[in-house]
């Protein structure tokens, strides 16, 4: 199996090609990305045989941009008989995965496949039985084991291989499926309680998304990113010469401070959260998130980065470099992640989060 696969949104796959192929260089693992516009998906294929497996075991999904998931697989199954569509694929995956723990049926994300999506739901029953009886999946799903995928790019035409689950989106199709809430103002709200799923571990989301944190939300108007932060019992600056909706300002937990979000300066010292939304060019927005960061005005920001037409891995590589030079320049230890999320369109979602030294047995905040 010499081939990667990965899910992207439709309209990105250069962005995706150019990324896996940057990425995959600096682990040694050379190769070409085969790539079809407007389809969602890009084949990366190596060099050498097992260059694909080092990918997805040892590049890190969570340093991918693009990328909303990532699988090794083999060739294309193509002229499936629509009688007996399961046996191939069985076929195919023996002797590749053994006692994998689950089984997706998948699609790429566009208008083209969701007729797809009805027959991988049908296909999903009988195919995960029959890998069960040849022994390719455990007999109950279990999360440590590999993921099994088959991922249909046409009727009767797909790839199959696997995921490592310690290195791979858990959502099917890398996408996390959330339901817009009624009373949030925008429908911008999605795209940070889905950053919240992608960037911050479930395990951790009592202690870093507690009740009573300070946050500051610039650029907030109407208050679709402040509505997650007030939903989880925050109390938020929300900064914008723009009015918030009121529903938020009834809850009591919103300050609304009118006033242009790249001049505000906070008063407290101990706010949690930055969040921030304001179209402007990326250079702008990740020189402000620097300050902020730098000057230690919070702890953890997400914002995102509106992109370019052209060179949207590049804009977005260089700023990227950009804030962790400064970070480092200061000897600020930070964790820096991004991603274009599923409700992202033209811009890619960033998260930061200062890393805190014990020194002397106190916590250094520098």
């Amino acid at each position: 199996m010499n081939k990667v696969i990965l899910y992207c949104r439709q309209g990105f796959e250069k962005e995706c090609a150019a990324e896996i192929t940057d990425k995959a260089a600096r682990l040694e693992v050379y190769g070409f990305a085969r790539v079809k516009e407007q389809s969602g998906y890009v084949v990366f294929e190596c060099y050498q045989t097992d260059d694909a497996e080092k990918l997805v075991r040892d590049l890190p999904f969570s340093s991918l941009i693009f990328a909303r998931q990532m699988f090794v697989a083999g060739e294309l199954l193509t002229d499936l008989p629509p009688e007996d569509r399961v046996t191939p694929i069985v076929g195919m995956l023996q002797g590749v995965v053994e006692k994998g723990g689950d089984l997706r049926v998948e699609v790429a994300d566009t208008n083209e496949s969701k007729e797809l999506m009805k027959f991988c739901r049908k296909l999903t029953v009988p195919l995960r039985a029959a890998l069960r009886e040849a022994k390719v999946l455990t007999n109950y799903e279990t999360p440590k084991r590999p993921v099994v995928h088959v991922f249909f790019i046409a009727p009767g035409c797909c790839y199959t291989g696997y995921s490592l689950s310690i290195n791979n989106s858990p959502f099917y199709m890398g996408i996390p499926r959330l339901r817009f809430p009624s009373d949030a103002p925008s429908r911008s709200t999605l795209k940070l309680e889905e950053a919240f799923h992608v960037f911050i571990p479930a395990d951790e989301w009592d202690e870093r998304l507690a009740n009573g944190m300070h946050a500051v939300d610039l650029g907030a108007c109407p208050g679709g990113w402040t509505y997650q932060l007030v939903k989880r019992n925050m109390w938020v600056a929300s900064v914008d010469n723009g009015p918030m909706a009121q529903s938020l300002m009834d809850t009591g937990q919103v300050t609304w401070l009118r006033e242009d979000g790249f001049r505000y300066r906070p008063t407290r010292n101990n706010i949690s959260w930055m969040v921030c939304d304001m179209v402007e060019k990326p250079a702008k927005v990740t020189a402000l998130m620097a300050q902020w960061l730098v000057n230690g005005w919070c702890r953890e920001t997400i914002f995102n980065l509106k992109l370019p037409m052209k060179k949207r891995y590049e804009e977005v590589s260089q700023n990227l470099a950009s804030l962790r030079e400064q970070l480092d320049a200061q000897g600020i230890a930070a964790q820096i992640q991004a991603r274009q999320l599923y409700h992202d369109r033209e811009e890619v979602t960033v998260h930061v989060r200062r890393m805190w030294a014990a020194v002397g047995g106190r916590r250094d905040e520098r």
